[in-house]
């Protein structure tokens, strides 16, 4: 199967922070998105991306907690926080359009939030929570806001996917867990491959209307995604040391906040990423295709097929019926 996971020649390495992926780049004027932006991994990227000029808007569930944990910013005074909870989709429709009427071009939009390997709910639609706040929250919210994408001219939609991708692919016969017994890895794994197929499709469709798409693995960070996880499970990981400080080494993927965030950075600023949409990185570059003899690095071959990634396409087209043109 061809593929466009070939690694280029990149400025920055497993090592990079966020930084030093945006030293230098001028967003003055943009106006960006980013989900779960509050917390993690997506505060860090909300400060990098205001720090460069950017308008930056935070849809968050709990607007107060998101205000304050923002509040701290240097760069507040370009942060706004609009209330949204992607697992209600009347919620994502209200942001969308209070966007939308805003008139203002998105040219950025990096979808952060997630959870991870939580206990079985459904949305009130029926769909298994993490596949339905991980993927459905953020396709509705891409089709909503498509519009003001297009008028950006040149946009960018960055997906934060994760190595756990590889636990499972999507399973087209049973993605909500009605038949197969509920697994919380497993649910999640399916979700975050998702999130890659979804920007591989998302690419075709919108390259030729100036919007490109990205799916990344950010690393190992310890943040408040592991919050369903009990101290064994975390333990299990080997992300400790001997004093229960967080391990670091960023070429097995154990990275810092900073670190954590360069990738998804790099995707929605790097210039050598302007002609290479729909592909998933890591370590501030494309990845290779994941094989036996590279452990865990690389993207998995189900999450770059793009068979799959227009098959779910149209099941989330049709869930949703919500699309792009």
């Amino acid at each position: 199967m061809p593929t466009l996971q070939n690694p280029i020649h990149s400025d920055f390495n497993a090592a990079s922070t966020a930084a030093e992926v945006m030293a230098g780049v001028d967003l003055t004027g943009k106006i960006a998105i980013v989900t779960g932006g509050y917390s993690g991994i997506g505060l860090v990227t909300t400060k990098s991306l205001a720090a460069a000029g950017a308008h930056v808007i935070v849809p968050a569930r709990d607007p107060v907690r998101a205000l304050a944990a923002l509040a701290a910013l240097a760069e507040v005074k370009r942060v706004e926080v609009l209330e949204m909870d992607l697992m209600q989709p009347a919620s994502v429709e209200a942001f969308s359009l209070r966007m939308l009427n805003s008139g203002r071009p998105i040219s950025l939009l990096i979808n952060c939030a997630g959870v991870m390997a939580s206990p079985l709910t459904r949305d009130g639609d029926g769909h298994e929570s993490q596949f339905a706040t991980n993927h459905l929250g953020h396709y509705r919210l891409t089709c909503g806001l498509w519009p003001a994408l297009i008028a950006a001219g040149a946009a960018r939609v960055v997906s934060v996917s994760s190595r756990g991708h590889q636990i499972a692919g999507v399973d087209f016969d049973d993605i909500d867990f009605l038949r197969r017994p509920y697994d919380k890895w497993v649910a999640y794994g399916q979700s975050k491959t998702a999130n890659a197929l979804f920007a591989l499709a998302l690419d075709k469709l919108g390259r030729h209307r100036g919007v490109r798409a990205f799916s990344l693995h950010p690393g190992q960070v310890l943040t408040s995604l592991g919050r369903h996880l009990s101290s064994a499970e975390i333990a299990a990981f080997d992300v400790l040391d001997e004093h229960g400080r967080q391990r670091l080494n960023p070429e097995i993927g154990l990275k810092t906040l900073e670190q954590g965030a360069a990738t998804g950075l790099w995707c929605a600023t790097s210039a050598t990423l302007a002609t290479l949409g729909g592909v998933y990185c890591e370590d501030c570059n494309i990845a290779s295709i994941n094989e036996s003899e590279t452990g865990r690095k690389g993207v998995a071959r189900w999450a770059v097929d793009l068979e799959y990634a227009e098959r779910l396409w149209a099941a989330s087209e049709q869930w949703t019926e919500m699309t792009v043109s």
